[in-house]
């Protein structure tokens, strides 16, 4: 069962002239995708809907903004993750600093992405799981930078912290879910 996707180019004229109705049918195509990214960051069900929902607000109130250059939908996911991004910046979460800590395990990290994407890919269900128990510092990094491909330079201008401590989190980040994952694994 495919879900027929809407002609994006007349609702969002619609949109703009303040058609509710058009509203409706874009917000209805787009919130499960766009509920998953706002999960990722936020963590909890019930904020990720109240960011899912600030983040439509701003989708409807800048449709000026979108200038029909690259898709509708990714637009319009930029707006809900930039949203979620603004949430988990707002919070007093701790910002890991790498100065006056060991980090000798790291390193292996830095070489092990294949294994990691096989594990990513073969233990979806348990990752996202394992995902949402992470602290946000290191969940908002891992997100980024795992899932939706930003840069450590473009992940620490996003969120207002180093590069080294946008890697520090994503490593740490990588090592929680390797052992929450090894903990469910031997179960």
């Amino acid at each position: 069962m495919s879900v027929e996707q809407p002609n994006y180019a007349n609702l969002i004229d619609s949109c703009r002239k303040g058609d509710k109705q058009a509203q409706r049918k874009v917000y209805e195509s787009l919130y499960p995708k766009m509920y998953g990214s706002c999960l990722r960051y936020i963590g909890d069900k019930d904020k990720a809907w109240d960011v899912l929902q600030e983040g439509f607000i701003k989708v409807f109130l800048n449709l000026e903004k979108y200038d029909g250059n690259g898709s509708f939908e990714g637009w319009v996911r930029r707006v809900i993750v930039n949203t979620a991004i603004d949430v988990v910046r707002k919070r007093k979460f701790d910002h890991v600093s790498i100065d006056n800590t060991d980090y000798d395990w790291l390193e292996a990290d830095d070489n092990d992405e294949i294994e990691w994407n096989e594990t990513l890919f073969s233990e979806r269900e348990r990752v996202m799981e394992a995902i949402q128990d992470l602290p946000p510092a290191y969940r908002a990094v891992f997100n980024l930078y795992v899932i939706e491909d930003y840069s450590h330079k473009e992940i620490g201008e996003l969120l207002g912290i180093s590069t080294g401590t946008s890697k520090s989190n994503l490593s740490k980040a990588k090592h929680k879910l390797k052992e929450q994952l090894k903990t469910i694994h031997h179960r």
